[in-house]
């Protein structure tokens, strides 16, 4: 297809582009920066983008004094564990959804939707109750067990229309093979959904990596506090580290950004072919 577009248009499509990246990356780029300079470079009156003088005195202060790895792994235990538990029981939902003959599907999923749809702060009252009742206060369960609950209706919809656009012809010709339900969703339609997956993970994955509220109300501890309660714990009542703050904030940013740029493809084509019904 050739492009017909004007100088013009051109000009403005890459300028909005820039624009784009500039007020997207920008913070990401003052807090790297941030980490690497001293806190007498943070307060002067005026602040400068290049380190000077560089120092990695604020990565020592995160991992070394506050023990930012421990923090670390709990929010890895916890997002791994819940993003697992969401693509299982997500897909099978979606799957069921999708491929059987259910009565009143789509009011099902009005109903799954819904449940994301209540602010976290009025839920984390009652599911403090529920976790004291049940001993899983500084517990992974507790934090796993919500933070399914809050990923699984995104996780549900989007491998529903994932599925949706998969032909029909799909299912007849694996169940003329003789292959059974569990088959053809575990042989089949999954392997041919690995775009879906791979958005829906990450997107369960962010979430639980990023989650503060429930995580601050139900643990009370080092040993199960995930990153951002740690982050939150760096400040003291008279003095706020923002060198080490950066640094911790840098370190558990460029996992998530690495992920976002090597499953981009899959991340796209996960998004779009869903909305399309073939």
């Amino acid at each position: 297809m050739n492009d017909t577009r004007s100088p013009m248009q051109t000009f403005f499509i890459y300028a909005g582009a820039v624009l784009i990246l500039v007020w997207s990356g920008g913070p990401f780029l003052w807090q790297f920066s941030t980490s690497f300079q001293l806190d007498k470079a943070l307060t002067s009156g005026s602040p400068s983008l290049i380190p000077h003088p560089f120092t990695l005195e604020h990565y020592y202060n995160a991992f070394v004094e506050k023990q930012l790895h421990r923090y670390v792994w709990n929010s890895l235990v916890v997002s791994l564990a819940t993003t697992f538990l969401c693509l299982f029981v997500g897909s099978l939902a979606a799957f069921a959804l999708s491929r059987l003959n259910i009565k009143g599907r789509f009011g099902i999923l009005m109903v799954i939707l819904s449940v994301s749809m209540f602010p976290q702060i009025a839920l984390v009252g009652p599911l403090y109750l529920v976790a004291t009742n049940l001993g899983l206060l500084d517990t992974y369960t507790a934090l796993i067990i919500t933070y399914l609950a809050l990923g699984l209706p995104l996780v549900t919809w989007v491998l529903f229309g994932y599925f949706e656009t998969l032909p029909r012809e799909i299912d007849e010709a694996a169940r003329m093979d003789g292959v059974s339900i569990p088959g053809l969703l575990w042989r089949i339609i999954l392997p041919m959904s690995l775009p879906s997956l791979v958005t829906t993970g990450l997107l369960a994955f962010i979430t639980a990596w990023n989650e503060f509220l429930f995580a601050l109300a139900f643990t009370s501890n080092i040993d199960r506090q995930t990153i951002p309660v740690g982050i939150a714990n760096f400040t003291n009542l008279y003095y706020v580290p923002w060198g080490d703050i950066a640094a911790a904030s840098a370190v558990v940013t460029v996992p998530l950004i690495l992920l976002v740029l090597f499953f981009q493809r899959h991340i796209i084509e996960g998004l779009t072919q869903g909305g399309v019904k073939e």
